[in-house]
């Protein structure tokens, strides 16, 4: 059975130490669940093969789905990602933390499988905006991540609706039933082209108030 540990109302000590666990946990290759946003999301450290393929195997992903990768800061790009131009990274800083999905090339010497065997030569990141998350990432580095539902179905926000056995992961950090909400907005950069591949908490003109030339063909 996974550890299942309550943020609900949580003294900070017990705070921090939730923390420390969940980097334990992450560090020893587990899968932990955790909650974003608006969904509670798998969690494993990005640069461990085995840890990313059990995610994709709780998840029932078809073969070459690639897992987001989650950081604490725009800063992280820099070491995982090839270099922006300055209103990208103007566009990143007015949108992060929050609902903005990024998709850019990653740098090719990176030692990872987010399970697209390294094919795609792209990564999807994010810098979230929930305490216990961005705490966690702050000690772990950048992590992999998806939602806990089954692919293709509904984001889970209760607990007790989990679609696999407790068991199947090392610790659930437990934030009660979480509230609803959009989904986030992806955009892809291509060099000097930033297209916008689905429209959710950020809307095209809120994008386009930051880089008038943003595109959203199929949208």
């Amino acid at each position: 059975m996974a550890e299942r540990i309550s943020l609900t109302d949580a003294a900070d000590h017990l705070f921090n130490e939730a923390i420390h666990t969940a980097v334990r946990y992450l560090s020893a290759g587990e899968v932990i669940i955790v909650a974003a946003e608006f969904g509670y999301i798998y969690l494993a450290n990005a640069f461990d093969k085995d840890a990313v393929k059990a995610i994709h195997i709780l998840r029932g992903d078809q073969s070459g789905v690639a897992a987001q990768v989650l950081v604490s800061d725009q800063k992280v790009l820099a070491g995982i990602t090839t270099a922006l131009t300055t209103e990208q990274e103007s566009l990143l800083s007015k949108f992060w933390p929050g609902l903005l999905s990024v998709t850019i090339k990653s740098q090719p010497t990176l030692s990872w499988d987010l399970g697209d065997e390294r094919k795609l030569g792209r990564v999807n990141i994010r810098v979230p905006n929930r305490r216990f998350l961005t705490a966690v990432l702050a000690k772990s580095g950048p992590l992999a991540a998806a939602s806990v539902s089954i692919a293709g179905k509904e984001v889970i926000l209760d607990l007790a609706k989990l679609p696999i056995y407790e068991s199947d992961v090392g610790a659930i950090f437990d934030e009660a039933v979480l509230q609803s909400g959009p989904a986030s907005t992806w955009i892809e950069i291509n060099e000097n082209e930033v297209t916008v591949k689905r429209v959710g908490a950020i809307s095209v003109a809120q994008l386009q108030g930051v880089i008038p030339t943003i595109s959203a063909p199929n949208l």
